[in-house]
């Protein structure tokens, strides 16, 4: 199973699915570039402690974690 982790003020939701199924891809697809288009920086894990920051949804990621814009004053 693959994992779409999306933070915000709440904490933080799940989202699962199987690459190998095309409509569920097609959802994770989707909400990739729902989040990124609002502002979310999307991340997938590179090693222990390390992740990189990415552009395009890549359906080979076991996590994707997308963080909110930060808001300051």
């Amino acid at each position: 199973m693959t994992n779409q982790i999306v933070m915000d003020r709440s904490g933080d939701s799940r989202h699962y699915f199987n690459a190998d199924n095309a409509p569920e891809l097609a959802r994770a697809e989707q909400r990739f570039y729902e989040l990124t288009n609002n502002g979310f920086t999307a991340a997938v894990r590179t090693g222990p402690g390390q992740i990189s920051q990415i552009k395009s949804f890549d359906p080979t990621a076991k996590e994707t974690v997308f963080f909110p814009r930060l808001v300051g004053g």
